[in-house]
This record gives C-alpha cells, sequence and structure tokens, in this order.
C-alpha cells in the first residue's frame, strides 16, 4: 500500500499574498473617502486576509465539512458585531 504523496502547500505565495492585501489596506486607509466606504473596503479586504488564513494556514482546506461549519459557526455573531459598529455613525 503506499502513502499518499503530500501535496506541497503554497506556504511562501499565500504569505505574499497576505502582505500586499496588508499593504493594500495600509494605502487604503489613508484614501479621502466617505467613511462607510473606507469601512467597507477595509472589512472586505479582511475577510479575504482571513479566509487564506483559515484555508491554508489553519488546513481547512483538506477537512471535512463539520469542520468547515465548525469554523464557520462565530461568523454570524461578527456580522452581528460589524453591522452594530458601523451603524454608530
Amino acid at each position: 500500500m503506499e502513502a499518499k504523496e503530500h501535496q506541497k502547500q503554497p506556504y511562501i505565495l499565500i504569505w505574499v499574498i497576505l502582505l500586499v492585501l496588508t499593504l493594500g489596506e495600509l494605502g487604503y486607509a489613508f484614501m479621502d473617502l466617505p467613511k462607510i466606504v473606507l469601512a467597507l473596503g477595509l472589512i472586505a479586504m479582511a475577510i479575504w486576509k482571513a479566509l487564506l488564513v483559515a484555508i491554508y494556514y489553519m488546513h481547512l482546506r483538506h477537512e471535512p465539512r463539520r469542520m468547515w461549519i465548525l469554523a464557520a459557526s462565530p461568523l454570524p455573531l461578527a456580522v452581528i458585531l460589524v453591522v452594530t459598529v458601523l451603524t454608530e455613525y
């Protein structure tokens, strides 16, 4: 019985993408845009970064569906928190 060949993960590429997104957030934060547009853009970039970290560094890509559900279960609470904070402006 042959052992399954472990596919090499693109950790360096993901790290570079996360770095670019972080630098993009930094540049975006200093743009002269309405606060709601700034907040929504920064939230969108943060969500992409969180997904990349979860998929590659937390190895959810190779986990069964129930593990994805467990990892995603706090997301509705995070959405409630973000919406609450955004409605204060």
